[in-house]
């Protein structure tokens, strides 16, 4: 990797996510040697992902270089790659473009889309956990609707034009939202020629409620949000399958569409070298101590969506979201500075600061610790606290400038498809 060899410590972060990026913050200008590593050269505020996906959003404004975040760090390294496997015994991490000794690792891989085992589900639905497959449904969302104007068959035409997303958390409605105003303000001028009334927008959810995370009332408020822009909700549904063309579930309802986006659980990043199946819990998640500290090690430490830290108060872990990431980031450079110093190391405490979701113009919900609304406000509250957490001011003023756009002129410019998707619609004509 061409790093050079140093007296201080060599701590290795993997992962320039939200935990990756704060541990590196905290160890800013300390005496230490900081590798990290990722297969991407940006930051991604995933939360925004949606966005892209919708043509809300170019992708370069919530993505940021992650040598321009750590441009003013003493003896900080960054490497494009990819890890491939940690040797425990030899406190080395092996990755495609070499191998490098480490003295402290931190794993901070993050998470990605869970199917649950269902090879079916995985080949032809699609994800959106990354810049590159937001790109990938945007451009088949766009295609379809392309397609659509090419087939004189209603059967055809319908399941082009049916979308149904699977998992009604915070994704699975954002989307379902962002999908149903598209269909109000954009299609009808984009597409004269084709009858959007027919559009139809599925979100199936395998409880007996979205937003099962946040309160009763939130969720209620949401599903009522939803239900106003035409979005059909299907609770208790569990999909079983999908073939590219038609969607099976446990219930008697099937649905014929070109398009599945599958939101419905992510799981943590493996690393060969930490995948036994006596170390891994839930969600292929790394069991940690108070500390993040990884079960049977001294010097490895795990963060993040890919840590699990259970305790009385969270069994399962802490949630696989921004805010624990980041705190859990935190934490974890301050600890490795007083670990360095010979001091006693700080539990981690998390400190919910609440959850939100947007589900489209003047329209959201946020749960607070004390406090719970929804609405117009709750829709302010939700666009100051995401651009609050992006990185970059660039990246600030350009989101705000295309939400004020948008907002008054109900466009969305980003609908291009730049890369595409080059879906096979041969089944459809059946």
């Amino acid at each position: 990797m061409n790093i050079p060899k140093t007296s201080f410590p060599r701590i290795v972060i993997v992962g320039g996510g939200f935990a990756g990026i704060s541990i590196a913050k905290g160890l800013k200008n300390k005496e230490v040697q900081v590798v990290l590593l990722d297969k991407h050269n940006y930051h991604t505020f995933q939360p925004l992902l949606y966005q892209v996906s919708t043509g809300g959003l170019e992708p370069d404004s919530i993505a940021y270089p992650i040598r321009k975040v750590l441009k003013d760090y003493n003896n900080f390294f960054f490497r494009l790659a990819n890890v491939e496997e940690i040797r425990t015994e030899e406190n080395t991490i092996v990755t495609n473009i070499g191998a490098l000794e480490y003295d402290y690792l931190v794993i901070a891989t993050g998470s990605e889309t869970n199917y649950y085992g269902n090879r079916e589900i995985e080949i032809n639905s699609m994800a959106m956990k990354t810049i590159p497959q937001s790109l990938n449904l945007r451009s088949l969302i766009l295609e379809n609707f392309e397609q659509a104007l090419l087939t004189d068959q209603y059967h055809e035409r319908d399941a082009l034009m049916n979308f149904v997303i699977v998992g009604a958390g915070p994704t699975g409605v954002e989307l379902a939202g962002a999908l149903a105003e598209i269909k109000k303000g954009i299609l009808p001028k984009d597409y004269p020629d084709l009858d959007t009334r027919r559009v139809q927008i599925h979100l199936i959810q395998s409880g007996d409620r979205i937003l099962k995370e946040m309160s009763e009332k939130a969720s209620q408020k949401a599903e009522d949000f939803l239900d106003g822009l035409g979005v059909q909700i299907w609770k208790n549904t569990r999909v079983t399958g999908y073939d590219g063309k038609t969607v099976t579930t446990d219930t008697d309802v099937d649905f014929e569409t070109a398009t599945l986006v599958w939101a419905a659980g992510v799981k943590g990043v493996e690393i060969k070298g930490l995948n036994a199946k006596d170390l891994l819990v839930g969600g292929s998640r790394i069991p940690v101590d108070e500390f993040n500290k990884v079960k049977g090690h001294t010097n490895i430490f795990a963060v993040g969506d890919v840590a699990c830290m259970q305790t009385e108060d969270t069994p399962k872990g802490h949630p696989m979201m921004a805010q624990p990431a980041m705190q859990q980031g935190k934490n974890l450079g301050e600890n490795l500075v007083r670990l360095l110093e010979n001091k006693p190391l700080e539990p981690f405490v998390y400190r919910d600061k609440g959850s939100m979701a947007t589900i489209g113009r003047n329209k959201a919900v946020v749960d607070m610790k004390n406090i719970r609304f929804q609405g117009v406000f709750a829709w302010f509250v939700w666009m100051f606290v995401h651009l609050f957490f992006l990185i970059g001011f660039r990246n600030r003023m350009v989101v705000f400038v295309n939400w004020v756009y948008n907002y008054v002129r109900f466009d969305r410019e980003a609908r291009l498809i730049i890369r595409p998707f080059n879906r096979n619609y041969s089944a459809f004509k059946d």
